[in-house]
């Protein structure tokens, strides 16, 4: 008899909320977890240090007169407290992140393990430039494929992520008009966009004003017509935009804006869906952000580190934030004044960007190569389809034919099951999966928005999208209950989220009292 045969299988259907409460919060192996510090060890440390041999007289009143406030635990204690609190959370490792818009794709190791390389990892951004040559190269080939993948003639590598590279594109645009003695003050953005376009072109100090979209999803360019005038500085829109859809007037659209006077700024968050495929120069772009987690693997989420590097058109070119890597006779240099010719708008962050970032970047690159790039692009598009032509006949689709790298679904389909989106997504989790991006873009009514990316086989695909018709199946049955208590078996049951947005605790006080796992 095999291991596999001892035993009764433990499914999700035998757990049942009957079933006696453990002791100690734990659900079978997924340990219970407390916060670090309601661990104790206040008076202990992992570490034995020797007592200073001179006293802190001479530091006056910045003398420590309290416990610093940090518990003291071990090795494995520490360890075991992370790894608990791992296996409480979803990951990429773990299953599918069907997050639209977000591109939540596997990191490929062979890029880790480069950017864990000697001279990649224990570099320091003062060292001299001569001792860093193989950094500045891979900086050099990375800005050289961006460019070519974009058909674009220059780039900029220090913004740190998409929203800090829209801020580079826009500084841009302004100083390019500023240079010409126009003072523009307008930026249209469509009503799909993400958020960060019109705050972005906000804190730039430009007033945003939307463009309306078809019944398709797409731009009106009526609409777009009347909006552009001479006090219009730039257009932004994503392409793929935010539905899932690719702006098959682009390449009009980029003609308006430019007879207007104006600059084309587009959104690179969706790149992923047509690298290898479209150049964005070819369609009018001037300015493109490139996020290289979504497109090139490097690693999504945490805060950071992240980088946004940012494409630009000649018109544009002049007008990039410094410093530069440049090629010289003796090798690469950092050129930190601004050349002959230039108008740079200045830095835009102190140092040129994260090395690993770039390491990763440049490893996913060389190791697709040009057909396996547009291999991402045709696979990623495929896998978005094939979850529309699964989920079509349960759900509905607020948008008729193919999509690109995205699904994108409507509430109508929940309409008289008193079951609401946000029910929806909590019962995934007791599923076991990350719920798709939901009540995104606004201009749909009960977005769900699942982006499968290209690096999901089709076994884990089917798997998510037959948890996904279950679900459908018990909601349309009557069985709303399942959905507005949901989840049941995660760590945390439903929270109040809004009133955890408006009135987060940032900070743990002792007299607290512990929360237990089903709070």
């Amino acid at each position: 008899m095999t291991m596999q045969t001892i035993g009764r299988p433990t499914r999700a259907e035998a757990i049942v909320e009957s079933a006696p409460r453990t002791l100690t919060g734990g659900r079978g192996l997924l340990q219970h977890e407390p916060l670090i510090f309601e661990l104790g060890g206040w008076e202990k440390t992992g570490v034995d240090l020797p007592e200073p041999d001179i006293d802190a007289s001479d530091l006056g009143d910045l003398v420590r007169t309290a416990p610093i406030g940090l518990p003291g635990l071990s090795e494995p204690e520490t360890l075991r407290h992370y790894v608990r609190l791992s296996q409480q959370n979803h990951a990429i490792d773990l299953a599918i992140y069907p997050l639209g818009s977000c591109t939540m794709k596997h990191n490929p190791r062979l890029n880790e393990k480069m950017a864990r390389l000697p001279g990649f990892a224990d570099i320091h951004p003062l060292q001299p430039q001569s001792t860093v040559q193989g950094a500045l190269a891979v900086m050099d080939a990375l800005a050289h494929w961006l460019k070519t993948l974009t058909g674009m003639p220059a780039v900029a590598l220090s913004p740190k992520a998409g929203a800090h590279g829209e801020l580079c594109g826009l500084l841009a645009i302004r100083a390019a008009h500023e240079a010409r003695g126009d003072a523009r003050k307008r930026v249209l953005v469509p009503t799909s966009a993400h958020g960060t376009n019109p705050a972005t072109a906000a804190f730039v100090g430009y007033e945003v004003e939307e463009i309306a979209q078809t019944a398709c999803g797409r731009v009106d360019l009526t609409d777009l017509k009347a909006k552009l005038g001479a006090d219009v500085a730039a257009v932004m829109l994503t392409n793929p935009n935010t539905c899932g859809l690719f702006e098959r007037d682009m390449i009009e659209i980029a003609a308006m804006t430019h007879a207007a006077g104006a600059y084309l700024y587009c959104d690179g968050a969706n790149f992923n869906a047509i690298v290898g495929k479209v150049r964005p120069a070819d369609l009018g772009v001037d300015a493109m952000h490139i996020n290289l987690h979504k497109t090139f693997s490097t690693p999504h989420g945490g805060g950071g580190p992240g980088a946004g590097p940012v494409v630009l058109s000649a018109a544009l070119a002049p007008f990039a934030p410094k410093p530069w890597v440049v090629a010289a006779e003796r090798g690469f240099t950092i050129v930190d004044h601004a050349p002959e010719g230039s108008a740079s708008f200045g830095r835009l962050s102190a140092f040129h960007g994260q090395m690993g970032m770039y390491v990763r970047a440049l490893a996913y690159m060389m190791s697709h190569g040009a057909d396996g790039l547009a291999q991402v692009a045709e696979d990623a598009v495929l896998n978005a389809n094939y979850v529309k032509a699964r989920l079509g006949g349960a759900m509905t689709a607020p948008f008729a034919g193919y999509c690109m790298h995205e699904a994108l679904f409507d509430d109508r389909w929940l309409e008289g099951t008193g079951v609401a989106t946000l029910d929806f997504a909590k019962a995934l989790i007791d599923e076991g999966f990350h719920p798709m991006t939901m009540y995104f873009p606004l201009v749909v009514h009960g977005a769900m928005l699942i982006e499968p990316t290209e690096t999901e086989p089709k076994a884990e695909i089917d798997r998510f999208c037959d948890a996904v018709l279950a679900l459908a199946a018990a909601a349309k049955a009557g069985d709303a209950e399942r959905f507005k208590g949901a989840p049941f078996h995660a760590p945390l049951r439903r929270l109040d989220e809004t009133q955890a947005a408006r009135k987060p605790k940032l900070r743990w006080r002792p007299d607290e009292a512990p929360r237990v796992a089903a709070e």
